[in-house]
C-alpha cells in the first residue's frame, strides 16, 4: 500500500538524541578488484548485537557529510557503515560538479557494478560482530538513495529504505517484487533534477508490485535540501532547507523504530 504525503513546512522539527560513546575506523574492503574504504560508526557502551544501517553518499564521495549521518545514526543505536561507490574513498570537491557528474554517470551505466559495490558494503555491515544482520536498513542522498533502491531492486534483505532527494530509478516488474523492506521517498517538490515522468513512473512500478512506500513530497523545496552546505555548489537547484531535513530525518528514524526496532 502506497501512501503519499505532501508537506507544506512552517515548524522546525527538533529531533532528540541520546548520548553516545561514538567510535568510528575506516574499513578496507573491495568488489571485483576495486579498492574501496568505508566508514564504520557504531556506540561501544555496549557489545549486543543491534541493527545496522548502510549510508550511501552523494555523488560527491564519500566526504564528511555522509560520515556526518553515519555518527548521527549511531548516536541513535545503530552500527552505521558509510559506503564508498568510487573506490579508495574518493571524494570530489563541490567545486567540481562535473567530475561527479562523470564519476557517477559512470557507475550508473554499469548497473553490475554500481549494486555489485552496494552488495559489497551490506556484507561489510552484516559481518560486523555487534550488528544483528536480520535488521538491517539502508539510506542514501542524491546518487546514494538510487543506490539504496539498486540494493532493494536485487533482492537484498533489508527491512527498511529511505533516500532523501534521490533519483528514482525505475524498477523491472521483476526487480520491484523482489524488493523486501518498506521504503520511505523524501522528496522536494521543486526538485528539477528528478523529471515528474520519472517520479510517476517509479512510484506506479512500485504500486504494481504491491511494495509499501511512503512517498513524501516537500512544497517548494528544491534538491540537497538535507545538505547545510548545499549552497557551496553554487547551483541554484541545490538549496538547504531546515525543516525539510529535520522532518525527514524524523520520518526516517520512526520507520526504523517500526522495522529494526529501537
Amino acid at each position: 500500500m502506497t501512501r503519499y504525503v505532501a508537506v507544506v513546512l512552517g515548524l522546525v522539527v527538533v529531533a532528540d538524541r541520546a548520548p553516545a560513546a561514538v567510535q568510528t575506523k575506516v574499513v578496507d574492503y573491495e568488489y571485483d578488484g576495486t579498492k574501496l574504504k568505508g566508514f564504520l560508526a557504531y556506540d561501544d557502551a555496549t557489545t549486543d548485537k543491534r541493527p545496522g544501517v548502510l549510508v550511501f553518499p552523494e555523488w560527491w564521495g564519500l566526504n564528511d557529510y555522509a560520515k556526518t549521518r553515519a555518527k548521527q545514526l549511531a548516536e541513535l543505536g545503530y552500527v552505521a557503515f558509510a559506503a564508498d561507490l568510487y573506490g579508495d574513498g574518493k571524494v570530489i570537491d563541490v567545486a567540481h560538479p562535473q567530475d561527479a557528474g562523470k564519476m557517477a554517470g559512470a557507475l550508473r551505466a554499469n548497473v553490475k557494478t554500481w549494486r555489485g559495490r552496494a552488495e559489497a558494503a551490506l556484507k561489510q555491515l552484516t559481518s560486523q560482530p555487534t550488528v544483528d544482520a536480520s535488521k538491517v536498513a539502508a539510506i542514501g542522498y542524491c546518487l546514494g538513495g538510487s543506490t539504496a533502491l539498486q540494493l532493494a531492486y536485487s533482492g537484498a534483505d533489508l527491512k527498511a529504505v529511505a533516500t532523501f532527494h534521490a533519483a528514482l530509478p525505475v524498477p523491472t516488474p521483476e526487480e520491484a517484487k523482489a524488493i523486501k523492506a518498506k521504503i520511505l521517498v523524501c522528496h522536494g517538490g521543486a526538485d528539477k533534477f528528478i523529471p515528474e515522468k520519472a517520479v510517476k513512473d517509479f512510484r506506479a512500478a512500485l504500486e504494481a508490485a504491491g511494495v509499501q512506500l511512503d512517498f513524501v513530497v516537500y512544497d517548494g523545496v528544491v534538491h540537497s535540501f538535507t545538505v547545510p552546505d548545499a549552497d557551496k555548489a553554487n547551483n541554484p537547484g541545490m538549496k538547504y532547507d531546515k525543516n525539510a531535513d529535520a522532518d525527514s530525518w524524523k520520518r526516517m528514524k520512526e520507520l526504523f523504530q517500526t522495522t529494526l526496532g529501537k
